[in-house]
């Protein structure tokens, strides 16, 4: 494939400090992909007694994080990076572990959403730092409202639990 040169950006953070901060960002995308395929995955094999509720929900709940990889990708094209586009790519990155498909009770699928928000919103709060340290406040504000936006996700999770 041939190179492909980008007009120099002079946007107040220089371009080490924009790949770092691309790198935290392509590893928030890889996580987003993981746990998405995931929620996909429930909504499609979900079985128990909630299985409408939770078939429905899950569905806003992926559609919501569908939105949320779109604005990340773009904002690490903002930057100037690459984001990355691959499986392989997003595996490799991701702390998030997929699951294969099969059938899953709601109570199940539900701890398992739960502990994977717990996670993401963790590496959100330790990636803010690191933006925030890159002097990248654009970058933090976007990854503290992601953030918020998994608190809420994780919240209406853990409203379903006894």
């Amino acid at each position: 494939m041939k190179d492909i040169e980008m007009l120099p950006m002079n946007i107040g953070l220089d371009e080490e400090v924009r790949e770092k901060v691309c790198a935290t960002l392509a590893g928030v995308l890889a996580n987003q992909h993981v746990l998405y395929i995931k929620k996909r995955n429930y909504h499609w094999n979900l079985v128990g007694e909630r299985f409408h509720t939770l078939h429905e929900f899950y569905e806003a709940q992926y559609t919501q994080i569908e939105k949320a990889i779109d604005e990340t990708a773009e904002r690490i094209r903002q930057l100037g990076g690459v984001a990355p586009g691959s499986m392989a790519e997003f595996l490799e990155a991701a702390t998030l572990e997929e699951v294969k498909g099969g059938l899953i009770h709601g109570e199940d699928s539900i701890k398992a959403l739960v502990n994977d928000h717990d996670v993401v919103i963790k590496g959100l709060r330790t990636a803010v730092a690191e933006v925030e340290s890159q002097g990248d406040a654009g970058t933090a504000d976007f990854l503290t409202a992601l953030m918020q936006s998994h608190e809420q996700m994780g919240w209406m999770l853990r409203s379903f639990l006894r």
